[in-house]
């Protein structure tokens, strides 16, 4: 297998001319044809790193669903990191007064949640009987020990730092986590927001121990509701309310897709974590994400 080179160091690079110059003379070269000669890797291999992604592929077995059991799972760690991006990026727009840089973020963030969750039919249609022909030779593995998931929830504000123990031996995984829990979340930025805006967020939530899991508040809730009495187009806070709506319901169908990709493939068996499985992601599935703007529309 070839090595690959870093973008920087890309032997096709222009450099004497400016890149659209150096394009355009190309094109005008090959007559409109596909330049076909590369003494080295392509240079779209040598970007993306092809030859090393496509070698993380190693199933332990025979059967033929491990494969796409393996890359579903590679490709939801990849969004993962895509989505978590976009969502600190809304948070630290909030927290600078940038809500349409925040919006904007936000609805970047739902074009990756939608294709993240639409992954889960790359097990759609695996048997419980394939299922098992490889689940042995995963051993303890589970997604529960996904650490780029973790961080997901911790920018959401689901925190715990019980849920940093796994990582444990890993030193930089668990300072980047660390350094998430210990900070505002993408919630909490919102709610600083309203509260420098006058709304009635109480002080205990514009500054509280970040490292806490986030307890919905009857104060919270009213502010929002505050935000909604406003739906005019041109009420920013109105819009942000909506778009954390958007990103709370595609949390949402992922963890409810989750679990019945589960039950469809082991049903209640025990989960390879410890964990009893569909219990557990059934609890998890039923939590509210960003729960003051779930509640109060019972009430107004």
């Amino acid at each position: 297998m070839l090595s690959t080179t870093s973008a920087q160091q890309c032997p096709y690079a222009p450099t004497d001319v400016g890149a659209a110059e150096a394009r355009a003379a190309k094109a005008e070269s090959n007559e409109g044809r596909p330049t076909l000669s590369f003494d080295r890797n392509t240079p779209y291999a040598d970007y993306l790193g092809v030859d090393t992604l496509l070698g993380l592929q190693n199933p332990r077995t025979k059967e033929p669903a491990e494969s796409a059991f393996i890359i579903g799972t590679q490709v939801m760690e990849l969004l993962f990191t895509l989505v978590q991006e976009r969502w600190e990026a809304a948070r630290d727009a909030l927290e600078v007064d940038d809500v349409p840089g925040a919006v904007a973020w936000l609805r970047s963030a739902c074009n990756a949640q939608d294709v993240l969750n639409s992954t889960w039919g790359l097990f759609g249609d695996m048997t419980p009987t394939q299922f098992n022909r490889f689940r042995d030779a995963f051993g303890e593995a589970s997604g529960f020990q996904s650490y780029s998931y973790r961080k997901l929830e911790f920018v959401l504000g689901h925190k715990s730092a019980a849920m940093i123990r796994p990582h444990k031996a890993m030193s930089g995984v668990v300072d980047d986590l660390t350094a998430l829990i210990e900070r505002p979340s993408l919630y909490d930025a919102a709610l600083r927001l309203l509260h420098r805006r006058g709304l009635p967020v109480p002080d205990s939530r514009a500054e509280r121990d970040w490292s806490e899991d986030y307890e919905p508040s009857a104060e919270v809730e009213h502010a929002w509701i505050e935000v909604y009495a406003d739906d005019r187009p041109g009420n920013d806070l109105y819009l942000l309310a909506e778009s954390l709506v958007d990103v709370a319901e595609r949390v949402t169908r992922w963890r409810q897709l989750h679990l019945v990709a589960v039950k469809r493939t082991m049903g209640g068996k025990p989960g390879s974590g410890g964990s009893n499985g569909l219990n557990w992601l059934a609890r998890n599935a039923e939590k509210d994400v960003f729960p003051e703007l779930w509640s109060l529309r019972s009430t107004i």
